[in-house]
């Protein structure tokens, strides 16, 4: 069975930058696409950008377009969210989550990753 666990957040100024690691055991990631999700408290749960199976595709929400930069490294099991120009908007919970087999061909569709990890906080505050 697939376990995914987070890390890498924290608490940051504006403007500054964070990487988030995702990895994957139990089982590869190689088949997978990869998506991190956040939410914020009161919000739904909301994609941020997901890849596909050797990154062969990647998408990112409009509002983290530019900013933020989704890659994978399938020797070490992982993928990585580098997020710059951080804003408070950004603050949130972020969730990494897989789905075997998966193309993506748009934006992240939420309900067909099955796999999720415990998430880990992100906090852009001055």
């Amino acid at each position: 069975q697939l376990q995914l666990v987070e890390s890498g957040g924290g608490l940051v100024q504006p403007g500054g930058s964070l990487r988030l690691s995702c990895v994957g055991s139990g089982l590869t990631l190689d088949y997978s696409a990869v998506g991190w999700f956040r939410q914020a408290p009161g919000k739904e749960r909301e994609g941020v950008s997901c890849i596909g199976m050797s990154g062969s595709f990647t998408n990112y929400a409009d509002s983290v377009k530019g900013r933020f930069t989704i890659s994978r490294d399938d020797a070490k099991n992982t993928v990585y969210l580098q997020m710059n120009s951080l804003k408070p908007d950004d603050t949130a919970v972020y969730y990494c989550a897989a789905a075997p087999y998966l193309v993506i061909t748009g934006p992240c569709p939420k309900d067909y990753f099955g796999s999720w990890g415990q998430g880990t906080q992100v906090t852009v505050s001055s």
